[in-house]
C-alpha cells in the first residue's frame, strides 16, 4: 500500500485522514523509534503499545505519540538502554526505578516481575518510578489476565506539567491519573475497564486539534474558566475537567488516591527533578484467582455475569449494553480487518522524520 493509495477520501473528513494497516503502521513506527536510538526491543515494545492503542480505539495513545517520544529521546528525557533498578523489595512488593528508561519497556519488566511474585505468594504489588510515559495502561492489566490473574494499575502525573483542575478549581492540580482493572474471564473480548479520572484523556485533544475537530461540552474549560468546546483553548492555559460532571468530585477523588499510590508511596518518586526530565509513576498489583477460588469456575461466572449485563432492555437510542472491553475489543477487530485511521497531520510528521532519518525510500513514506 503507497501512501497515495492510503488516503481514504469522503464525508464526513475528505482528505484529512490515511488509512494504514496495523503491521505497516508497527514497522514504520519501530523503524523511526531505532533511527533515533531505540534499542530493537525497546521500538518494537513502543510501537506495538501504540498500535494497539489505535486499534482498540484509544488514538489519544496511538501512533500520534511518537513524534513527542522521538523529540524526548533527541532532549535526552528518555535513556534508550537504560537498566531499571529494584529499590526496595519484598517477596510481595517491589519499588522498580525506571532511570528514565521507556515507559512501555520498563513498565512490562515490572508487571512481569509482580506476575511471578504472585504465582508463589497470589498476592504482590510494585511502584515504578522515573520513566517516561507508558502508553495505554490497559496493557499491563492484560498481562496477569493472560496469567489467569486480576490485574490492576494505575498511573500518577508525577512531575509531568498538571492539566486537570480539581473539582472547584479552575487552575491545573492533577494529571489525567488513568484506572485499568482486567478480570479473567471465558468471554471473547477480555473483561476490561480502563478509564482515566479526567472527563477525558489529554491526548483526546491532541487528536481533535490533528483532525480538526470540536470536543464535547464537560471536557475543558479555557483560562478564565468558562466552558468550552474549542480543543485548542487548551494550548491557552485551558484545563480538563474532572471525570462526572457535575459530581465531578468523584473523578477529582480518584486521581489524588492514583497521585498518592503513583508519586508519594515510591519514595523519593515525586515531584520536580534534578534533571528537569519528567518523572510518571505507577502503581500495579496482582490477584491470583486460583488462591480465592477455581480459576476457570471463576472465568465461566464472569462470563455469565457479563451476560447478564448485557441481556438488559436498551434505553431509548441505546445499541445496548456493553461490558468492559467489549466496544475495544469490536473496535480492534474491525481495525484490524479495515485499517486505523491516522490524521493526516500525524502521518505528515512520520513522513517528515522517515525523511530526515533517511527511511523514507525503504519505508514507503517518500
Amino acid at each position: 500500500m503507497s501512501s497515495t493509495e492510503d488516503l481514504r477520501l469522503g464525508e464526513p473528513h475528505e482528505g484529512r485522514f490515511l488509512v494504514v494497516k496495523s503491521d505497516r503502521l508497527t514497522r514504520i513506527c519501530a523503524a523511526l523509534l531505532k533511527a533515533a536510538g531505540a534499542s530493537e526491543d525497546e521500538a518494537q515494545a513502543v510501537a506495538t503499545g501504540c498500535v494497539n492503542a489505535n486499534l482498540a480505539g484509544h488514538d489519544s495513545h496511538g501512533v500520534i505519540a511518537i513524534p513527542g517520544y522521538i523529540d524526548s529521546l533527541k532532549a535526552g528525557d528518555i535513556v534508550p538502554g537504560a537498566e531499571w533498578t529494584i529499590v526496595r523489595e519484598s517477596p510481595t512488593t517491589a519499588v522498580i526505578d525506571g532511570n528514565w528508561g521507556f515507559g512501555f519497556h520498563v513498565n512490562a519488566k515490572a508487571m512481569a516481575l509482580v506476575i511471578e511474585k504472585a504465582k508463589i505468594a497470589n498476592v504482590a504489588a510494585c511502584t515504578v518510578f522515573r520513566q517516561s510515559h507508558v502508553g495505554r495502561l490497559a496493557a499491563y492489566p492484560l498481562m496477569a489476565v493472560s496469567a489467569g490473574m486480576i490485574g490492576f494499575a494505575v498511573a500518577g502525573s508525577g512531575s509531568f506539567p498538571d492539566c486537570v483542575a480539581p473539582f472547584g478549581g479552575r487552575e491545573a492540580r492533577l494529571g489525567t491519573n488513568p484506572i485499568s482493572i482486567g478480570v479473567p474471564s471465558n468471554l471473547q473480548a477480555p473483561f476490561l475497564l480502563d478509564m482515566a479520572t479526567s472527563a477525558a484523556a489529554a491526548g483526546k485533544l491532541e487528536v481533535a486539534i490533528a483532525r480538526r475537530e470540536k470536543i464535547p461540552e464537560g471536557w475543558l474549560i479555557d483560562a478564565e474558566g468558562r466552558p468550552t468546546t474549542n480543543p485548542h483553548d487548551y494550548l491557552k492555559g485551558g484545563v480538563l475537567l474532572p471525570l462526572g460532571g457535575p459530581e465531578g468530585y468523584k473523578g477529582s477523588g480518584l486521581a489524588a488516591i492514583v497521585e498518592l499510590l503513583c508519586g508519594l508511596l515510591p519514595d523519593p518518586g515525586f515531584g520536580p527533578q534534578p534533571s528537569g526530565r519528567e518523572n510518571l509513576g505507577c502503581f500495579m498489583a496482582v490477584f491470583n484467582v486460583a488462591a480465592f477460588c477455581p480459576l476457570n469456575k471463576f472465568k465461566q461466572e464472569v462470563a455469565e455475569f457479563a451476560r447478564y449485563l448485557k441481556s438488559a432492555t436498551p434505553s431509548e437510542g441505546s445499541p445496548g449494553v456493553f461490558y468492559p472491553g467489549e466496544i475495544g475489543y469490536l473496535r480492534a477487530q474491525e481495525r484490524m480487518a479495515n485499517g486505523i485511521e491516522i490524521e493526516k497531520a500525524t502521518w505528515d510528521k512520520l513522513r517528515t522524520l522517515a525523511r530526515n532519518y533517511r527511511l523514507a525510500g525503504e519505508l514507503d513514506l517518500a
